[in-house]
């Protein structure tokens, strides 16, 4: 479990990145605490608990992956 302050949205199947200095990984959502009740979603600025399965640390940074921003994003570059 990796405590996160989000500044949007995330919800159970959502998909996340991680990255920090040694940590790089992504992984969906599977279940999302507040204060150690289950949730659907975290709102903007909730300390949240995600479940991950590899190694996070304190100072990592985790990123929603947006599947159709970064689509458009490569479509507009011309790069897909």
């Amino acid at each position: 479990m990796v405590a996160v302050f989000f500044e949007g949205e995330l919800a159970a199947g959502d998909t996340v990145h991680i990255k920090g200095h040694t940590t790089d990984f992504a992984l969906k959502i599977e279940s999302i605490q507040i204060e150690n009740k289950n949730v659907e979603r975290g709102e903007a600025s909730d300390n949240i608990g995600i479940k991950v399965k590899e190694h996070a640390k304190g100072h990592d940074v985790v990123y929603k992956v947006v599947e159709a921003w970064f689509d458009d994003y490569l479509m507009n570059r011309k790069l897909l």
